[in-house]
């Protein structure tokens, strides 16, 4: 009976809904620093990015850094919006990754997760995605 305890609750923390579906946006707007780029740094974890929005300026390139919280389960992060001139996949690890880009055309452009484990609802399903805003 006690295994069926533990398999149960280990089934649960795998196939349960994330943290980041109840937690409210974390906004993040850049701003151009003294060399003309608008730095942002990504953080992804057990499903969920902080910031999962992020406003940015049209035109202006950007330099977006990003990183796993750590944990076992592999994470990724994902944007195709080639209209935009914004089109990546990049695989998260502990030490962060520098992607570059400049938009150019203002929107709103959804990133997420694509990582899926088996059965189980994908990381994007329980929380894993936001968006980029591009602003005037």
């Amino acid at each position: 009976m006690k295994l069926v305890k533990i398999c149960l609750i280990l089934l649960l923390s795998f196939a349960g809904p994330g943290l980041a579906e109840e937690s409210g946006k974390k906004v993040f707007t850049a701003t151009a620093g003294p060399d003309g780029i608008q730095k942002v740094s990504i953080t992804g974890g057990e499903y969920f990015f902080d910031p999962n929005l992020i406003i940015i300026k049209v035109n202006v390139p950007v330099e977006l850094s990003v990183k796993k919280a750590g944990g076992l389960a592999p994470h990724n992060i994902v944007i195709s919006a080639p209209e935009a001139g914004i089109v990546f996949s990049e695989t998260l690890d502990t030490e962060p990754k520098v992607i570059k880009f400049t938009p150019v055309k203002t929107g709103t452009y959804p990133f997420s997760c694509t990582k899926k484990f088996l059965f189980f609802k994908s990381h994007e399903e329980r929380g894993m995605k936001g968006a980029i805003e591009v602003v005037e």
